[in-house]
């Protein structure tokens, strides 16, 4: 029987770990997550997690990727079903924030990331979305559908109302009821930017 590549068994031993940590860091939270329990339960010891992440703090950065890069997939789709461009760009931004109500989401990334990793704001993917919400509000600038303003400042801004809006939904009592305030107030954010509505003020 041939052995797999260094590279595919590399791959599979990550996979394994994310997985197990993923299910972990989800049910019980990152502080009660038992590394030995979640390393038996992937079939490995601690020296492969030290090997391959570090430390479990980089364990939940790679989760944290994981589930970032599952939104992100999620988040293009609901777009691609808008009518237009515009629509499918805040039914996007509106989603983002309606995420912060499922349960792993919540906890592993809203929860635990900012008490272990510190403020998400800091955190690489952070300037991948500035970057893209900065090309799209630019685009709609240069067509005339929002007002003009500087883009990077106005992606700033967005996507700070976006993660403070999650973070808030994460760590309230209430998050359905929150959930709906901060979704009506980004929709009236985001109108305020058209410039059809310029007239009417």
């Amino acid at each position: 029987m041939a052995h797999k590549p260094r590279s595919e068994m590399i791959a599979e031993t990550r996979r394994k770990l994310v997985t197990a940590a993923r299910r972990a860091f989800g049910t019980v939270g990152y502080a009660d997550a038992s590394m030995d329990d979640f390393t038996a339960e992937a079939g490995l010891t601690r020296g492969a997690l030290y090997h391959h992440f570090g430390d479990k703090r980089g364990l939940l950065e790679a989760v944290i990727a994981e589930i970032d890069a599952e939104m992100n997939t999620r988040l293009c789709a609901i777009s691609a079903k808008a009518g237009n461009r515009w629509q499918g760009f805040v039914d996007e931004c509106l989603a983002y924030v309606e995420m912060a109500l499922e349960p792993e989401i919540q906890r592993i990334v809203l929860r635990d990331g900012p008490a272990v990793l510190g403020d998400p704001s800091t955190w690489p993917t952070q300037n991948a979305c500035i970057g893209s919400l900065t090309e799209s509000l630019r685009r709609f600038a240069d067509e005339g559908t929002i007002v003009a303003a500087d883009p990077e400042a106005l992606a700033r801004l967005l996507n700070g109302a976006m993660l403070h809006a999650s973070l808030w939904i994460a760590n309230v009592p209430d998050p359905e009821a929150t959930s709906k305030k901060a979704v009506q107030a980004l929709r009236t954010f985001l109108d305020g930017l058209l410039t059809e509505n310029r007239g009417s003020r």
